[in-house]
């Protein structure tokens, strides 16, 4: 027997026709998802790749936050990532970004050469490379833009801060870490200032590795060798800061003056407390908006410099004791 057809009243008819098409409506597409910003998904600008020398110094904190706040403007999404003075982590990192096709990378290399062949794998991909802070020194390869502080002159500064310290005589020691770019451009500008002071020679010149622990096990070694040392130069704060812990366990503080670069708030607070002479400032922040002002200028086509140097700056106690004042008056 056949069934009979159902009737609706005309009314219900109507109503579960336009459920029904609202609910086709509701499978067939979503409300478009907002990014962090509140920016709808299909409206994100390009994405760039960023690997950094390392997430866990202050200054590299510093330059990716400008980095951020630059790309925010202007709708980029950055992945960022650090290879934490591993170059073999870091050339993976950069292996990934050319798999996710970034439209352009920016890199803080772990060692100024070994690096070299990554970016050979980006120019040959057609990515645009940018460096921040620290440079290739590979000749073979392109770097679209090297935005960094001007190391050699702040080198300069730093050698001036240990002449006046030390009266024009005495010894020195540096804590290298001789596999970084802007590290090389910094030693160089401190060499090339102290050999206006014939009184004043370098005596020592080891590596740290740029981190606390190396610089502290290298001080101790140079502090054993050399009895009447007058001074050391630390390559970043890290080294500064291991250094002093060396001076202060092997008593010597107030006869080893020490100058340091990157003033993090660490050394800041050593500096105002006499236990390290001087520091050098850089700009991080800015450093990181100049990269991605620079990144923009190139996708927009816009002819792009090969290098943007930031100048740097002394930090002193006197500084230290105005920044104290500042503070105290807010």
């Amino acid at each position: 027997m056949r069934a009979s057809p159902v009737r609706l009243p005309s009314g219900r008819l109507i109503a579960v026709l336009v459920a029904l098409v609202l609910a086709a409506g509701c499978g067939r597409s979503k409300a478009p998802q907002a990014d962090g910003a509140g920016r709808p998904a299909g409206k994100l600008g390009p994405v760039i790749g960023v690997t950094l020398l390392t997430r866990t110094h202050p200054f590299y904190q510093e330059l990716e936050a400008g980095l951020r706040a630059a790309a925010d403007e202007r709708g980029y999404q950055l992945l960022v990532q650090a290879g934490e003075f591993d170059v073999a982590k870091q050339k993976d990192q950069v292996a990934d970004f050319l798999v996710r096709k970034v439209a352009a990378i920016v890199v803080c290399p772990c060692d100024s050469r070994s690096i070299g062949t990554s970016i050979k794998a980006a120019n040959d991909a057609g990515v645009p490379v940018f460096t921040a802070d620290i440079a290739v020194l590979d000749p073979s390869v392109k770097v679209v833009c090297h935005v960094a502080s001007d190391n050699e002159a702040g080198g300069r500064l730093a050698a001036r801060a240990v002449v006046r310290a030390l009266e024009g005589q005495g010894s020195v020691a540096i804590i290298d870490h001789p596999e970084v770019e802007s590290v090389i451009q910094r030693v160089r500008g401190f060499t090339d200032e102290l050999a206006a002071t014939p009184g004043v020679r370098v005596v020592a010149r080891l590596s740290g590795r740029g981190v606390k622990d190396g610089a502290f096990r290298t001080a101790e070694d140079i502090l054993q060798s050399h009895r009447d040392l007058g001074a050391i130069f630390g390559i970043n704060d890290d080294s500064a800061l291991g250094a002093l812990a060396a001076v202060e366990k092997a008593g010597r503080q107030g006869r080893v003056v020490i100058v340091g670069f990157d003033a993090i708030p660490e050394a800041r607070r050593a500096i105002a407390e006499g236990r390290i002479h001087a520091d050098v400032v850089q700009q991080p922040r800015l450093i990181g908006r100049q990269t991605i002002e620079a990144i923009a200028g190139y996708l927009a086509g816009e002819t792009v410099p090969a290098q943007v140097l930031i100048p740097c700056s002394l930090f002193t106690q006197e500084d230290a004791r105005r920044e104290a004042a500042g503070g105290a008056a807010r």
